[in-house]
């Protein structure tokens, strides 16, 4: 079903009830002008519902409430589903952005997020309860996060791999 949004655009209808944001980053930047600085912000949110949905978003406002506000509608644009099987991910997945990478690996139950920063907030909004993860390169958060979710978007579940690969579930997991 899709539905108009106010540019006239279709948009995805998505049930976006459930889903909480956390703020990753917020940076005040200034403009130099000949009347003096004006200031503004800049904000970095994930947003998710715990169950394997996941977005990040971006907003710029004067205001760090309309800042905050602008980036949550932006995350909810960008939303992308994630594998999830017994609170962990289903494979090792390397990640890109830019100079941002990450590294997530499956953990066993029990172990926890073991994950820095900007990628615990995508990690855990996701719902991946168990998970190890290592981030390499640059530590920028806009990158970091953007390089975690590109790693999520490349798991495949296991129910995928049989499908593409043409044999049962049982099959797969042999020898």
């Amino acid at each position: 079903m899709a539905q108009r949004n106010d540019r006239g655009r279709k948009s995805k209808a998505v049930d976006t009830s459930d889903l909480k944001d956390k703020l990753v980053s917020l940076n005040r930047v200034a403009k130099v002008t000949k009347g003096g600085r004006t200031f503004s912000f800049s904000a970095l949110v994930v947003l998710g519902d715990g169950k394997g949905k996941v977005g990040h978003g971006l907003g710029k406002a004067r205001d760090v409430q309309e800042c905050i506000s602008k980036a949550v509608d932006d995350a909810r644009k960008n939303l992308v589903t994630v594998p999830i099987i017994n609170g962990t991910i289903p494979h090792e997945q390397l990640g890109k952005y830019g100079a941002g990478k990450v590294f997530i690996k499956p953990a066993a139950d029990g172990t926890g997020v073991i994950a820095g920063g900007a990628m615990r907030a995508v990690l855990e909004s996701a719902g991946v309860a168990n998970v190890l993860a290592k981030s390499q390169g640059s530590s920028n958060p806009h990158n970091v996060v953007k390089a975690t979710i590109d790693a999520l978007k490349r798991l495949r579940s296991p129910h995928e791999v049989a499908r593409q690969r043409g044999i049962t579930l049982e099959k797969l997991f042999e020898g």
